[in-house]
């Protein structure tokens, strides 16, 4: 008999919770990969952990290297979500009370080709060296209308999207699209006309929602919707940099569709090598348009 038991224990191939040999499982704790039945089950940000795990490995038969559970993305699950975005929009405010305090601080901080126009000196902008207005214009607002909007929009879009991709890769994304629609501008816009603001970064943020949405499966009704009367705008209202939004959206959906598509091996290096990419593209335009105003 104790011998046709123990075939019968050999032969089986559901493995069997590690606190409790007699129930079979088909569930993992998804930081140590031990197998663990419903009563050990403990409900996790991403899938269920084991108790030992939930104490922080306290348990004697505990593994030396437990992985991390991870988000969508690969990135690793934190404490705060939010933690970036919130992080970003308070660059955001800080810059935007510096300006109201001294107005003469955004002359330095936004996006322009050259100005005043030549033959005049001196002159000023990216054009003439200044390629840090690429970063700092993404920081700087004209009006309280301007920045609530773009604010609203960070924390509505950019928090759950910070929580599917990870830190890392969100503000990777947010830095790319930004850059992205201000290179495009640059290239496209008149070389005297100013730019501020990080329109350019939240419509690469629109754009990686959506594909991150069309990953999941979920309603793309409003994301949509979202983006068309945000078009709308962008095209209707003057003194709107559309190419802006149209630089980041583009930055966006195809950083994003690098975040959220990108298969387990090498994920990481298609990821931040798609977004290497995209800068590669961001200085090209910049240097092609230096090449037309020098």
């Amino acid at each position: 008999m104790d011998q046709a038991a123990n075939s019968a224990r050999d032969a089986r191939s559901v493995p069997v919770c590690y606190r409790h040999p007699d129930r079979e499982t088909g569930v993992h704790c998804t930081r140590c990969d031990r197998p663990i039945c419903p009563d050990c089950m403990v409900s996790a940000s991403v899938g269920f952990q084991c108790p030992d795990c939930v104490r922080g490995g306290s348990g004697t038969s505990h593994p030396p290297a437990a992985s991390q559970p991870r988000t969508l993305a690969g990135g690793t699950v934190s404490a705060d979500p939010r933690l970036v975005t919130k992080i970003l929009i308070g660059i955001n405010i800080a810059v935007f009370i510096a300006v109201r305090v001294q107005s003469s601080l955004l002359d330095h901080l936004l996006l322009v080709g050259t100005w005043p126009p030549k033959p005049f000196t001196p002159t000023m902008g990216v054009a003439e060296g200044e390629w840090y207005r690429l970063v700092t214009s993404m920081f700087t607002h004209e009006a309280i209308w301007h920045i609530a909007f773009n604010m609203l929009s960070l924390w509505w879009i950019g928090g759950p999207l910070e929580a599917a991709l990870g830190r890392a890769r969100y503000l990777t994304l947010y830095l790319v699209s930004g850059l992205a629609g201000g290179a495009l501008t640059y290239l496209l816009a008149a070389p005297s006309q100013a730019s501020l603001g990080a329109s350019g970064a939240i419509w690469g943020l629109f754009g990686a929602t959506a594909i991150l949405l069309r990953r999941l499966d979920y309603d793309m009704r409003p994301i949509i919707a979202l983006l068309v009367i945000n078009l709308i705008f962008t095209f209707s209202w003057s003194g709107i940099a559309w190419q802006a939004h149209i630089g980041g959206l583009v930055a966006g959906v195809v950083a994003g569709y690098a975040m959220v598509h990108a298969p387990r091996k090498n994920r990481a290096l298609i990821q931040f090598g798609t977004c290497a990419l995209i800068l590669v593209v961001t200085v090209a335009l910049t240097l092609v348009r230096t090449a037309q105003l020098t």
